[in-house]
């Protein structure tokens, strides 16, 4: 096996291990808090907008996730999946309680994930463009677009934390991109 495969297992049963240890011991969740706090904050605050509330609901994640530890089983996807999965549903209820329209500071997720954008060369009117475009999609489109490009989570681990097939995610996000291409052409026709 190679060294990137044996680090791979090594922090894969890092993690079982810290789990089984939770699980009995809950001051030993604190390491998992440590590990994966920051990931799911940013998230959270990606899909508010609201520094407190973001920080409210990530408190009430771990709080959830310490909760049912002793339930939690692998099922083959990563412990952050069901993290994410937690988070993701206490976003939903929030919108759900405010009835208010979705609205993510994506300038600051452009900034982050340049990269992964898009002509990443790109002069800030078509940046300006890109985020116009970005924020007439429906919420999961955007919040697909956070977990892939803000978190760089992989299909299956978006699959997982949406409750979709690694199939639909890719679809999803294939006929995301084509609608944001589609927009920015139309943009560009109309200057």
């Amino acid at each position: 096996m190679s060294e990137a495969g044996d680090c791979h297992s090594r922090q894969q049963w890092d993690e079982e291990s810290l789990i089984r240890q939770a699980q009995e011991d809950p001051a030993a969740f604190g390491v998992l808090y440590e590990r994966y706090v920051d990931r799911i904050y940013s998230y959270i605050y990606y899909r508010t907008s609201d520094r407190q509330e973001a920080e409210d609901l990530t408190s009430r994640t771990f709080h959830h996730a310490l909760r049912y530890l002793p339930r939690y089983e692998p099922r083959g996807a990563p412990f952050s999946s069901w993290l994410y999965r937690i988070a993701h549903n206490f976003v939903v209820n929030w919108y759900r309680d405010r009835s208010q329209r979705q609205m993510i500071p994506l300038d600051e997720l452009a900034l982050q994930s340049e990269d992964h954008l898009p002509h990443p060369e790109a002069g800030d009117e078509e940046r300006e463009a890109l985020l116009a475009a970005i924020r007439r999609l429906s919420a999961d489109r955007q919040g697909l677009l956070i977990l892939k490009l803000s978190q760089g989570l992989s299909n299956a681990e978006i699959g997982q934390i949406m409750g979709r097939s690694e199939g639909a995610i890719k679809q999803l996000y294939y006929r995301t991109l084509r609608a944001l291409r589609r927009e920015l052409e139309s943009l560009r026709k109309e200057k």
